[in-house]
């Protein structure tokens, strides 16, 4: 065991936070303070860091218990606002995906494959408060003898309903480019033909998993800000992948960890999970999400401090490359350039378009910050961590 000069628990800070003596700083502040003050003193200082994270999680969506009907009825197909939802679960339980696209969309009519409603603003929708459309069909049994029913909900109505996202927060991602002569549309946003933009996601100093890069408080039960409500991770989202390449720093330069999380949806708000649609590809939802790290020794104060200069990001082709399933990189950028709005790129400069919403993120920091400090949100200890291997 790390022998460290500071050495806090969770017990620790929480009973900090509830007495109202708790040290809370976003990660953005963070930077400047290990900076000034070191590690050692930073950590003997600054309790918890807010990080946060606002962009398009294609990976989302929601478990929904509508209620049963008189008669019952056990649905084996479900649309809301005529969008498709999977119903292979119990009787009345359906499941949303963040991307599944309106069947009558009338965009989709004029141009094929481009949608502009989907599940991603029937989630919204429910959370604003809308009225959604709901149809269900069954095939008929002797306790479930009804065949369809037509109804509006809202989430008011609902019994329950659980945002579950199995692949949320990616460590890290691609810088988007399109070495082919024509204009491509993916889901990291258009790509002009001959490298002629370049995109990105994640909120770089400020995302959670680049302030924990080996996922040293993160695990099951850590609790979170999701979707302007309260949520926890669950378990290490799909494509976890931590063995990913590394800097001396300990921060991936390729998509590593992600989380799986859940929240209660009617604790949630709007502005936090919108529904978006994406030219080309489709329709997805952007969350927002933040994630407190209690500072316990001055290792953690040293990850937090990481700033986006630190942090480097593949180049990736979406012209060839990668739908062709070719795992190739053409150089790395740092977020501090990305940010900047150009990159260069094979001597000329290249204008960066940003997926995800740094002010946004930065707004998140600030909410959760203000929960911790007014008594509202204690840290959940995780029953273990994320896997590193």
């Amino acid at each position: 065991m790390a022998n460290f000069k500071v050495n806090k628990t969770y017990q620790d800070i929480n009973d900090k936070i509830k007495s109202g003596k708790v040290v809370v700083v976003t990660a953005d502040e963070m930077v400047d303070i290990v900076k000034e003050k070191g590690p050692v003193k930073a950590a003997e200082t600054v309790d918890v860091v807010t990080t946060a994270t606002f962009a398009p999680m294609c990976s989302s969506g929601v478990f929904i218990n509508f209620g049963q009907s008189v008669p019952t009825i056990k649905a084996s197909e479900v649309w809301l606002n005529n969008v498709p939802a999977y119903a292979g679960l119990a009787a009345v339980d359906c499941y949303i995906g963040a991307t599944e696209a309106c069947l009558e969309d009338p965009l989709n009519k004029v141009w094929p494959g481009e949608f502009n409603y989907g599940g991603g603003h029937v989630i919204h929708d429910l959370v604003a408060g809308k009225k959604v459309h709901l149809k269900a069909s069954g095939y008929g049994t002797s306790c479930y003898p009804n065949r369809g029913i037509e109804k509006d909900i809202r989430l008011s109505d609902l019994r329950q309903a659980t945002l579950c996202n199995p692949r949320n927060g990616y460590q890290n991602y691609n810088c988007a480019v399109n070495f082919s002569s024509k204009t491509i549309y993916t889901y990291m946003g258009t790509l002009k033909p001959k490298v002629g933009n370049a995109s990105y996601s994640t909120s770089g100093q400020l995302s959670p998993l680049f302030n924990d890069p080996y996922y040293k408080t993160i695990g099951l039960g850590t609790r979170i800000f999701l979707g302007g409500g309260e949520g926890y991770v669950t378990w290490h989202g799909t494509q976890h992948n931590p063995s990913a390449e590394r800097t001396e720093k300990g921060i991936p330069k390729t998509p590593a960890g992600t989380l799986w999380v859940m929240g209660d949806l009617k604790q949630m708000k709007p502005e936090w999970l919108v529904g978006v649609s994406l030219r080309g590809y489709g329709i997805s939802l952007a969350v927002g999400m933040g994630v407190p790290i209690p500072i316990l020794n001055e290792e953690m104060a040293q990850f937090t401090a990481v700033s986006d200069k630190d942090i480097q990001v593949q180049i990736v082709d979406y012209g060839h490359d990668y739908p062709n399933g070719i795992n190739k990189n053409y150089g790395f950028v740092t977020y501090e350039t990305l940010k900047n709005g150009f990159i260069q790129f094979n001597g000329k400069d290249v204008p960066t378009v940003p997926l995800s919403s740094v002010a946004k993120a930065r707004e998140i920091a600030e909410i959760l910050k203000e929960w911790i400090q007014s008594r509202k949100f204690l840290l959940g200890e995780p029953q273990f961590t994320l896997p590193v291997s």
